[in-house]
């Protein structure tokens, strides 16, 4: 008789094919296909890039989603609105209050554009999303920065916390990325503060704020930025490191288009955002209890090991004494430490194969792992 198995499953989303909690279901149903008798737990788990409410809300109980109507990343007034939330998590012990999830994503998303506006987009509406989460009683904040559609530096996210960004006649810049290369002083005297519990930014990339490495060179080119648009925001972010009082080349200063920067220097601290989730949603405690815990990615490479999703299950599953396996759409690094990996690229026979039926594949997946016990 075969003995019954609690196994984990919490991987990461496949980005542009599934999000995590369809993912680990669908690996779920693989599993149970193999191995009908075993104890299935679903932990879809995320680095602080879209989809992180999501997660959360699923896995703590009491969560509330939070909606509202705020800017999206391009226009003004109201042109441009778009439909967004944010999350409200309870208490955990007394004398705490309750948490807010931000997702900036949610608001300033690139998802959200039907044409990349690299100069014009902005991230005004996570601002006004931070906003209304401390109006609605959020003792504590994590900020999930990833899926910007903008280079503002954060710009727009503190202009609707109160701080003024002027030109040297003393009028408000213009927002986005055009805007930063004319900033001369920036006024944060109105700049709303910190909640009691802080603030804790959930970031997944470590770039400085400027450079050859740094936001606009990195990420501009995605959000459609020009070889000339890239040079003329680096410059912007270098302006904008003068006037705001932060360390430009602290580790992730350049995730979200600079957003990671001007969080730092509202006061905001700064963690890798797998392991902020994880611990929201307790995934500790449920591998504790495990013998297999599964975890995935669209793609594994090298920089899966720095503060990713599979780096960090893979270090709980270490601690709590379980097995761990991975999934991913490919995988392009050394899996040391994974006692077995399934590639979806290989399973399909190509990635446009894999690609067509993500879901699909994660559930051959999972029969597959379940097999290789």
């Amino acid at each position: 008789m075969t003995a019954k198995l609690r196994i984990v499953i919490a991987p990461d989303s496949f980005k542009g094919t599934t999000t995590a909690v369809d993912a680990a279901a669908a690996l779920a149903a693989g599993w149970h296909a193999a191995r009908p008798g075993d104890e299935v737990v679903l932990a879809p788990m995320a680095d602080g890039g879209e989809g992180t409410i999501d997660t959360i809300a699923g896995s703590v109980p009491g969560a509330l989603r939070m909606p509202e109507r705020v800017l999206g990343p391009v226009g003004c007034g109201h042109n441009g609105l778009v439909d967004a939330e944010w999350l409200l998590l309870p208490a955990t012990s007394p004398g705490e209050g309750p948490t807010g999830v931000v997702e900036l994503a949610a608001a300033s998303g690139i998802t959200h554009l039907d044409s990349l506006s690299p100069m014009a987009a902005h991230s005004y509406g996570f601002g006004q999303l931070i906003a209304r989460a401390l109006e609605g009683g959020a003792h504590r904040l994590l900020l999930a920065i990833g899926g910007s559609a903008s280079t503002d530096g954060g710009t727009g996210a503190l202009a609707a916390l109160g701080a003024r960004f002027l030109d040297d006649n003393g009028g408000a810049v213009a927002p986005g990325g055009a805007g930063l290369g004319d900033i001369v002083r920036a006024d944060l005297s109105a700049l709303t503060s910190l909640p009691p519990g802080g603030a804790v930014v959930l970031g997944d990339v470590t770039n400085p704020l400027f450079g050859e490495k740094g936001a606009a060179a990195v990420f501009g080119p995605q959000k459609g930025a020009t070889p000339a648009q890239v040079a003329e925001l680096d410059a912007g972010l270098r302006r904008l490191s003068t006037v705001v009082s932060a360390d430009p080349e602290t580790p992730g200063a350049g995730a979200a288009g600079g957003t990671g920067f001007a969080l730092l220097a509202w006061g905001a601290s700064m963690t890798p955002g797998a392991v902020a989730v994880a611990e929201a949603i307790g995934l500790a405690d449920s591998i504790r209890s495990a013998d297999v815990v599964i975890t995935g990615e669209g793609r594994f490479d090298d920089q899966s090991s720095d503060g990713k999703v599979p780096s960090r299950v893979l270090a709980l599953a270490d601690e709590g004494g379980a097995v761990a396996m991975l999934v991913a759409g490919r995988v392009d690094a050394d899996t040391h430490g994974f006692a077995a990996s399934v590639s979806l690229s290989d399973l399909a026979g190509s990635a446009d194969e894999a690609l067509a039926d993500p879901l699909r594949w994660l559930q051959v997946a999972g029969e597959r792992l379940a097999g290789a016990l």
